[in-house]
């Protein structure tokens, strides 16, 4: 009888012990630093694999490739197994993709993420209640930013001790590339993004800019230009909601505070995400998207443990309102298409906004102890909570017919690669063929003085549409716009949009001219063209008589001829995206 109490009191004592040691094993440097401190790229991808090594409901892939010659991670929590990506999207249960790191120098994320996972795993509560839920988390985005480890870059920033570069390997800002692409996150993302097909998608980052009492703020997707049911369900119950839940946890929290070189309680408008930024590429497939912006000045443990918070409120929302969630993305394809227009610029509407009972800090401008100027100065000792405007409202502005489909020519292959990335379904011609379509030249465009993200982009672009019949050869694509990637569709090919293709520089070598002429020669077939083409002739001669720039260049008269003539190349500010629509 004693050996068994003895053998017994050691199986406890073995368990007890197996306990703590699991509990230590995950316990995190954010943790044991006391919130001063994120590890490293090699210590957070060694977490999730012990994590998934530990327990069967995490699983670690390596999915791709980054400018960084390392994989891209994504950890996912599931009640069940997950042996294969591809299982993800076939699912009926809650999706969520949650990632970290796009800057790695705002790194509260990928912490607050770390001990979201293991709590949840070690929680017998926390895993029935999110048992309907498949959680998918990237430790870290921008891996070659997260190796690139300094103390220094982050000048304003309030911890950590060390942090990772805002530039990828390649010095990308990653939270303009999901568009164009041009970066192998971005493509190895995509294909994450669209193996998961999450429902909701959150992406964590750390503010700059005023200065206020708020550790942590929120960046919703712009709900006008997400639009229809989805739009509204965003507006009017999921930002509402999160923000609820947080208030009740006694955080408080606010929408973004969109200010630079001025204060925020003359008010601000909610930020314009386009397809360049990570909400913005993510709603073109119907996804609720959420970017979390902590404070800068504020100390790392608290915008960690609000961020932490913030997550949970989400999920706890996911599960509340999965049914509706699920229901609005399956149909939000048909009222895109039903609308039978697509907006694709937007100004702020000023005339409505939204108040905010805003909690700042009263502020001045005193001299310079630096420079021979003033300085803008908040005062921390005079808070305040006041009402200010918040323009959350966006009006469109240009909205374009939404064709049947689009015809690509074929060659165009770093737009290929991308429609292949992005799951967009399309088709070849079979035979060389002759088909009526709306043609489009550029009428008009600005370009960038100086380089952004590796282009000098387009911008303020015109067109003008003319009905052709055109030849098309075999292989030529042909891309229906009736599909899931409707809004990826409308926002990369129609040239005006602001993150189209055209203006990110892939379809520049329209706008050169190959042939020429040379003026000695070409007088004389331009005096035989005016003579057997009298409608151009009158032209010619009325614009001579109103025009005065015109009229005081002859080389730009011999082009207005030779434009017009069929010397002219074809090509030339044409864009080899047709429109069909019939």
């Amino acid at each position: 009888m004693k050996n068994f109490f003895v053998l017994l009191f050691l199986i406890v004592l073995f368990s007890c012990e197996q306990k703590i040691d699991t509990k230590n094993k995950f316990t995190t440097i954010f943790e044991r630093s006391d919130g001063t401190e994120t590890p490293d790229y090699r210590s957070i991808i060694s977490y999730y694999e012990a994590l998934s090594e530990e327990y069967s409901a995490i699983s670690l892939f390596s999915l791709g490739e980054t400018d960084a010659g390392e994989p891209l991670h994504l950890a996912v929590y599931n009640s069940g197994n997950i042996d294969n990506i591809e299982e993800i999207k076939n699912t009926s249960k809650n999706r969520i993709l949650i990632n970290n790191g796009i800057h790695p120098g705002e790194s509260d994320g990928i912490d607050a993420s770390m001990m979201l996972l293991r709590d949840i795993v070690t929680n017998d509560s926390l895993k029935q209640k999110y048992k309907n839920t498949i959680i998918c988390i990237i430790p870290v985005y921008n891996v070659g930013g997260s190796l690139n480890r300094n103390s220094h870059t982050r000048a304003n920033q309030n911890g950590p001790k060390e942090y990772g570069f805002r530039g990828n390997a390649r010095n990308f800002d990653l939270n303009r590339d999901f568009i164009k692409q041009d970066s192998k996150n971005a493509a190895a993302f995509a294909k994450i993004f669209h193996s998961v097909n999450p429902d909701v998608f959150i992406d964590n980052h750390v503010s700059n800019g005023a200065d206020y009492q708020y550790a942590i703020t929120h960046l919703f997707t712009q709900h006008n230009k997400l639009g229809g049911s989805l739009g509204v369900f965003l507006e009017q119950e999921m930002r509402p909601s999160i923000e609820n839940s947080l208030h009740e946890k006694k955080i408080d929290i606010t929408p973004y505070v969109n200010v630079w070189g001025t204060t925020p309680e003359k008010g601000f408008s909610q930020f314009y995400d386009t397809p360049r930024y990570s909400t913005g590429y993510t709603s073109l497939f119907h996804t609720l998207g959420l970017m979390v912006e902590t404070h800068m000045l504020k100390p790392y443990k608290i915008r960690v443990e609000q961020t932490y918070e913030l997550l949970f409120s989400t999920l706890d929302f996911l599960e509340k309102k999965s049914a509706k969630i699920k229901k609005l993305r399956k149909n939000a394809t048909k009222e895109i298409y039903a609308k039978q227009t697509y907006p694709i610029d937007f100004k702020v509407n000023y005339e409505h906004p939204t108040e905010l009972q805003f909690k700042g800090y009263e502020s001045s401008e005193i001299k310079s102890k630096v420079t021979t100027g003033k300085r803008l100065f908040y005062d921390q000792t005079k808070p305040y909570t006041k009402p200010i405007p918040y323009y959350n409202n966006y009006t469109p502005v240009k909205q374009v017919v939404i064709p049947k489909g689009y015809i690509l020519q074929q060659g165009w292959h770093s737009v290929v690669n991308r429609l292949q990335n992005n799951n967009i379904q399309f088709s070849r011609l079979l035979k060389d063929t002759i088909i009526s379509v709306e043609v489009s030249h550029i009428a008009d465009y600005k370009t960038r003085n100086t380089a952004y993200e590796g282009h000098y982009l387009h911008y303020d672009t015109t067109v003008k549409k003319s009905i052709q019949e055109i030849q098309f050869r075999k292989g030529d694509l042909y891309i229906e716009t009736h599909q899931f990637g409707v809004r990826y569709l409308m926002e990369t090919l129609e040239t005006e949009a602001t993150d189209s293709f055209f203006n990110w520089n892939f379809f520049d070598t329209i706008l050169q001219q190959k042939e020429g002429y040379s003026s000695y020669v070409f007088e004389d077939i331009a005096v035989d063209f005016l003579e057997t083409h009298p409608m151009v002739k009158k032209e010619f001669e009325e614009k001579l008589k109103t025009d005065k720039e015109f009229a005081n260049s002859p080389s730009i008269q011999l082009d207005f001829i030779y434009n017009k003539t069929n010397h002219y190349e074809l090509a030339h500010l044409r864009l080899p995206i047709f429109k069909i629509f019939k």
